[in-house]
């Protein structure tokens, strides 16, 4: 099967069908059972009736009590499991994104140059697949026993959905060429997250401000491979991370894989 055809959503960011990427042994992930998006809060009554339409077993909202706030609860689907497992931001905190939204250019200069954003990126995605075992393993342990099919999301569907989604595929034996691949697609202009500045002025888009602002809302290679780095240096491989650290056992895996893989 072809994955889902990618839709036209007017108020979803970032939606699409994991489906099809290759395992290092030569199965492949099953279309219609694995979707990742940015969040459902403004999905139009179109959009609403497409997502209804896969037939989703539950939603994982990996936003926080600041990303609800700012826009909102995802829209109810009937029949569908709506589960909140809040990640930290990568840019966490009230302050820093209030920063970000009405900050002047000076302000930003010292919170994003000179690699600071890049770096606060980096060091995120580190601290996420170190620090929130327990919150992959909920996930990954829910996919091999009911949660199928699954949507899961973030607020831009890049950082915190795209490392669950990233851990998912580890544990399915994709190969991380693969899933850097996809997670690199949050990248296209249709799905990218739309900046929300606290001004109308010009200045406050400005090619340099917008510029620091980019390491927030870009997907980098160079993000997840520090997550893989991460899993390699405390836990001496994928195996091992997933035993270890996740709590798979072997047949659990086993499980998931034949859910999840053709």
């Amino acid at each position: 099967m072809d994955p889902v055809p990618e839709p036209q959503l007017a108020g979803v960011r970032n939606f699409r069908d994991v489906g099809g990427l290759p395992t290092a042994d030569g199965r492949r992930v099953k279309t219609g059972r694995l979707f990742r998006s940015g969040h459902l809060a403004h999905a139009t009554d179109t959009d609403t009736e497409f997502l209804a339409s896969l037939g989703l077993h539950t939603i994982f909202d990996f936003r926080n009590g600041a990303d609800h706030a700012l826009e909102g609860l995802d829209v109810e689907l009937p029949g569908v499991r709506n589960v909140n497992i809040p990640l930290s931001d990568p840019a966490d905190g009230k302050e820093f994104w209030k920063m970000v939204r009405d900050g002047d250019l000076e302000q930003l200069r010292g919170l994003l140059g000179n690699g600071k954003a890049a770096a606060r990126m980096t060091h995120s995605y580190r601290s996420m697949v170190k620090n929130r075992t327990a919150e992959h393993s909920r996930v990954v342990h829910a996919l091999a026993e009911d949660s199928i099919p699954v949507l899961m999301h973030c607020a831009a569907g890049k950082d915190r959905a795209g490392l669950s989604i990233a851990v998912t595929l580890l544990a399915l034996g994709v190969e991380r060429e693969a899933i850097t691949a996809d997670y690199l697609e949050s990248n296209a202009p249709h799905r990218r997250y739309r900046v929300h500045r606290g001004s109308s002025a010009p200045e406050a888009r400005s090619p340099e401000v917008m510029e620091l602002l980019a390491p927030l809302f870009d997907a980098r290679a160079e993000y997840l491979t520090a997550a893989f780095d991460t899993i390699d240096e405390h836990w001496g491989g994928v195996e091992q991370y997933l035993a270890e650290g996740l709590g798979l056992t072997p047949e659990t895996l086993d499980r998931l894989r034949d859910r999840l893989l053709d």
